[in-house]
């Protein structure tokens, strides 16, 4: 990738890295997935061992006013320092005194980790005093929070304006962007996308911009019922979004203008109420009764995705099929999962775009068996959208 750190010798470089670390922490501050965290490892073990030093950024959470005990960084510097086998020094503040002391005494093959950006409204905010704060703590600037590169903020896009000639992508964005690029650029044939989740409106532009490019889309989920209801079905108590019912039968006449296979579940597991006691039946997805909602594409349903996934060659999976944390709604999403691992052993390229379909993968335990798992939901979306990313234009300006 261009401007990637693999060609960039940061020796001597005080180097300031945006990673992604938020991940999602117990009630007792524990790390119960730390894949983010990992993946920014050969990136900061590249600058270690060029002989610069890592100044690490990152938000967690959503904090709303100021600074959390729940949001601080602190928590994740204990498994930080194992996962580099160093002591990761901590800054309680991303710009103050003490961020500026520890960052000037910082010696090459040293890691400070910086207090959560968040807890400044001025970083989302992308302002311009609080994002020069923050560029005079490094010498060099490196992007590897992809996660985060729709996002035009100080920290993710607006600082890469404070080093001219001294910025680039690390590992991880190098890796999601080269292929979201295999997919979107250059798939082998057939490629089946297979996109899920609650709303139409979520998925409209990445669906519209798929009948472009893909071969088969397959729709699951709660978006699909706003399918069926167009169509004339009648959907119970199903999610449904009445205003896109016009943009559905759009995209299904779009479809077959373009010779675009559009899948949808020909059944449903339909449940009495939204819990995981419900008592469940299985329906055909046009003709749900009333009182009765659609949580998970039904056994023909699944048989004729899988079908569909095994025989393709290039495979985006973005959203989850039903409500796969219940187990009595899992059944969808997880034959998806395995028919994605089980094609990808036969010679597949596989992405997992980020957010519930990433969930899905490591609660089935088939993170192992697909090609790449990307590290940003959103992010990934808008670039499939046809957008262009803040953090990822920031770098190439």
């Amino acid at each position: 990738m261009k401007n990637s750190i693999e060609n960039i010798s940061l020796a001597g470089e005080k180097v300031l890295l945006r990673v992604d670390f938020n991940v999602p922490l117990n009630a007792e501050f524990e790390i119960t997935d730390d894949s983010r965290m990992r993946a920014a490892i050969p990136t900061i073990e590249k600058i270690l061992k060029d002989g610069g030093s890592v100044i690490i950024m990152s938000h967690l959470g959503r904090p709303k006013e100021g600074p959390e005990d729940k949001f601080s960084l602190k928590h994740l510097v204990k498994h930080l320092s194992e996962l580099l086998n160093t002591d990761v020094q901590f800054a309680y503040d991303c710009i103050g005194d003490e961020a500026v002391e520890k960052a000037a005494a910082l010696q090459a093959g040293q890691v400070l980790l910086l207090e959560n950006l968040r807890f400044y409204k001025e970083e989302t905010k992308g302002d311009r005093d609080f994002t020069k704060k923050l560029a005079a703590l490094g010498t060099f600037y490196v992007n590897d929070a992809f996660g985060t590169a729709h996002r035009a903020h100080a920290s993710t896009a607006i600082i890469a304006e404070f080093f001219p000639g001294k910025k680039a992508f690390g590992f991880v964005m190098g890796q999601e962007v080269a292929n979201a690029i295999k997919v979107m650029a250059n798939p082998e044939r057939p490629f089946t996308a297979i996109v899920g989740g609650a709303k139409v409106s979520d998925k409209i532009l990445i669906v519209e911009n798929l009948l472009s490019i893909a071969n088969n889309i397959i729709i699951g989920g709660g978006m699909a019922y706003t399918f069926f209801k167009a169509q004339g079905g009648t959907i119970g108590n199903s999610l449904c979004e009445d205003e896109r019912l016009d943009t559905c039968l759009e995209i299904l006449q779009k479809a077959k203008e373009k010779g675009v296979n559009i899948y949808l579940p020909m059944d449903s597991t339909i449940a009495d109420k939204f819990a995981p006691d419900a008592n469940t039946q299985n329906c055909e997805s046009n003709s749900i009764p009333d009182g009765w909602m659609g949580l998970d594409i039904g056994q023909k349903a699944a048989a004729d995705f899988k079908e569909v996934v095994l025989n393709s060659k290039t495979i985006l999976w973005n959203g989850p099929m039903g409500v796969f944390e219940m187990e009595a709604f899992e059944n969808g999403t997880k034959t998806i999962a395995e028919a994605v691992a089980t094609a990808t052993e036969s010679g597949a390229f596989s992405l997992i775009g980020g957010g519930d379909s990433a969930a899905a993968v490591y609660k089935f335990d088939f993170e192992n068996q697909v090609s790449y798992v990307s590290t940003g939901g959103g992010a990934l979306l808008e670039y499939f959208e046809g957008k262009e990313l803040p953090g990822i234009a920031a770098i190439n300006a």
